[in-house]
């Protein structure tokens, strides 16, 4: 029986909130909702965070220890690689000052605890709606992505796509015939302070050719022993892996 197709990804929140429970809670219920979530509980890991990696959206807590969720959006708006960055304060600062200070400083948005899950996620909808520019579709040998629509066609036939082979699938079209390591892509796809297990990536290797491949096709993901995987355009024929 073919397992259900999952959504596809909504967009990539890191989330920074120093209380563990509720941390936890938006974590789980963002996840619910399709999102991808890394989440930290301060100011400096969230920067440390930053240094590597760019989500969609950051989701910031205002009163933490250390470095303040005001603080902290001062600086993210100062470096260059972020100044576009979209932010969102959910904090129980609820007087109006404080709501203008939060934008004044470089938020784009501002809810108030206790805020309900799909208030969130209409906030956050809204923001990536505004943030993410009309992308560009990609293709290589056979294969067209439209990143706007979460769509992959193999020429011309769809291909289904669970969120996390999809992401995969538009990290090696991006760099095509690029090698990536198992350790490469659990970092580039899961982000780097989430513990996975390195055959994760395999058995979504395993999942994305069998999408790609019909019988007869090349296979056009290539393992390359004791490397990892790159993409190729399928010129050279060959039987699909079973790797």
């Amino acid at each position: 029986m073919t397992a259900p197709m999952q959504p596809a990804c909504k967009g990539f929140i890191l989330v920074v909130e120093d209380e563990p429970a509720l941390r936890l809670l938006l974590e789980h219920s963002l996840r619910q909702r399709g999102y991808r979530v890394s989440a930290v509980p301060d100011g400096e890991q969230a920067l440390s965070f930053l240094e590597t990696t760019r989500p969609d959206v950051a989701l910031l807590d205002w009163m933490m220890p250390g470095l303040s969720g005001l603080d902290l959006c001062r600086i993210i708006r100062q470096k260059p690689g972020l100044k576009d960055l979209p932010i969102l304060f959910l904090t129980a600062r609820m007087d109006e000052q404080d709501v203008i200070a939060g934008l004044d400083n470089g938020a784009d948005d501002y809810l108030t605890k206790p805020c309900s899950a799909d208030r969130l996620d209409a906030r956050l909808r809204a923001l990536l709606r505004r943030t993410r520019p009309v992308q560009d579709i990609i293709t290589f040998g056979p294969l067209t992505l439209e990143p706007e629509h979460h769509q992959v066609t193999r020429n011309g036939r769809p291909v289904p796509l669970g969120p996390t082979e999809y992401r995969l699938l538009e990290l090696f079209m991006r760099h095509p015939r690029r090698v990536f390591s198992r350790e490469d892509l659990l970092e580039r796809i899961w982000g780097p302070n989430v513990h996975v297990e390195i055959r994760t990536i395999d058995v979504h290797i395993r999942r994305l050719r069998k999408a790609l491949n019909h019988e007869g096709e090349p296979d056009l993901i290539r393992t390359i022993r004791a490397a990892g995987y790159a993409l190729e355009d399928g010129r050279m024929a060959r039987q699909p892996s079973a790797d």
